[in-house]
């Protein structure tokens, strides 16, 4: 017999991709020292020095651009720190690390081919002084800044020296062709004596040709060091994708407890105002009724019949309020509210919950419409004579067994109400296990901490 069991909903001990031990993964050294490691002949032929110059060059224009944004920022924030635009300004130089972290996360893929995964969580459609103060307690923002910051310095001095030597060594491999074009009019000049012929140029070009060498070899190094940095302070951590977590789950939390709010507010309203009247019109019918009591008229059936359907509308709105969020919940607790729902069951159910307190207002929430989702599909899907409902308390955390003799075979991937039912358990760092072999039976597991 085939069984058809999951767990559809996180562990509460689940933890968020460690960037230094899962996929997110990467040694910088594979694009480019891995490349001169293998085969450092190679490498001078392929295309890796051209990019490694086009990522040295464009990093020293970058920095150059930066270190004078942060040298105005500075100077500016510091003199008009006195009429308050100042500390805008200065709060502008310590975030200046995340776009230039977003920019050198895309400016790496040149050279390496492993994204960088971003630390930072999306801001869209917040105002500019919630993202400033988000950012600034944001550690990822202030190793950025570090970044920005050795970029605008130690890059920066680094990459004019580099692009020199370059620049250098190429106009040394082209002096023949230089000489050649300006001879015999006009006469090149280095140092020792005069040369007119290109022939006399050659070795010029020989030291051009092994300061190009030269450039390469260390524009590998200087770019895998550069990668290196990045990892180590644009890459996301432990911390940064723990708190992303986080602040995700409390969202979650927020919304569902937005959308009790409104179901709340929804029941109280049927039962305040659309029930009301309701029983007003059944208690107004049944006066026109009484009125009409021993006279032969058409109109006292009819007004009989709208009583009629009146209490039924009634019945059913009462039935709906009930579903939206029972009052025997809120008034008497989890057994209570759990044995109801198995009264109006169609298939016997057995109650046995024993709980030393009354459980957090959303733990028992979620066992009750746990118990009543369980209770629905039973019903109609399993063709179960018995069910069976325990709950229990083990030290923090709240476990509830649903057990019916039914057929089984129930595809818990499939269900869309048990789907609903593990993402609604996985806010409050809870689990449901369902296991449904063909033939039977069908067991529900919740477990929930009560501290959630």
């Amino acid at each position: 017999m085939r069984d058809r069991s999951a767990v559809l909903a996180v562990p509460e001990t689940a933890r968020p991709p460690d960037p230094a031990t899962d996929e997110h993964r990467g040694d910088p050294s594979v694009a480019v020292w891995a490349a001169l490691r293998r085969r450092p002949l190679r490498f001078l032929v392929s295309w890796w020095p051209w990019r490694c110059w086009a990522f040295l060059l464009s990093g020293t224009l970058l920095g150059f651009a930066l270190l004078l944004t942060l040298a105005a920022l500075l100077f500016l924030g510091l003199g008009l720190s006195v009429l308050g635009i100042g500390v805008l300004l200065l709060a502008t130089a310590a975030v200046i690390g995340v776009p230039v972290g977003a920019v050198e996360r895309r400016r790496l893929r040149w050279v390496d081919p492993t994204p960088l995964p971003d630390p930072h969580g999306s801001l869209s459609g917040v105002s500019a002084a919630a993202w400033f103060r988000t950012r600034l307690r944001e550690r990822a923002t202030w190793r950025e800044l570090g970044y920005a910051v050795s970029l605008a310095t130690v890059v920066t001095a680094v990459g004019v020296g580099f692009v020199a030597l370059l620049g250098l060594s190429v106009l040394l491999t082209v002096v023949p062709v230089i000489v050649w074009a300006i001879a015999p009019d006009t006469v090149m000049l280095v140092p020792g004596e005069p040369i007119s012929d290109p022939v006399q140029a050659l070795p010029g070009s020989v030291a051009g040709l092994l300061g190009l060498t030269v450039c390469a070899y260390a524009g590998g190094l200087l770019v895998g060091a550069q990668v290196r940095a990045a990892w180590f302070l644009l890459s996301a951590r432990d911390e940064d994708l723990r708190s992303r977590v986080i602040e995700l789950t409390r969202s979650r939390a927020r919304l569902v407890d937005a959308f009790e709010a409104e179901r709340r507010r929804i029941e109280r309203d049927l039962h305040d105002g659309a029930q009301q009247q309701l029983v007003a019109l059944t208690m107004t019918l049944g006066l026109a009724e009484l009125e009409l009591r021993g006279h032969d008229s058409p109109t006292a059936e009819l007004i009989s019949r709208a009583r009629g359907e009146a209490r039924l509308a009634l019945d059913q709105l009462r039935d709906l309020v009930r579903g939206i969020h029972p009052q025997v919940l809120t008034d008497h607790g989890l057994t209570a509210a759990v044995a109801e729902v198995a009264l109006r069951n169609p298939i016997p159910v057995t109650v046995d919950i024993e709980l030393p307190h009354r459980l957090p207002t959303a733990v028992e929430s979620m066992a009750y419409f746990s118990v009543t989702e369980a209770l629905t599909n039973a019903s109609k899907h399993s063709g179960a004579s018995r069910i069976s409902v325990v709950g229990r308390v083990d030290g923090d955390r709240f476990t509830l067994l649903i057990t019916d003799d039914g057929r089984g075979g129930a595809d818990p991937v499939a269900g869309a109400g048990l789907r609903g039912l593990a993402d609604r358990l996985a806010i409050q760092r809870g689990r449901l296990i369902v296991s449904s072999p063909m033939g039977g039976p069908t067991q529900l597991r919740v477990e929930v901490p009560c501290s959630a």
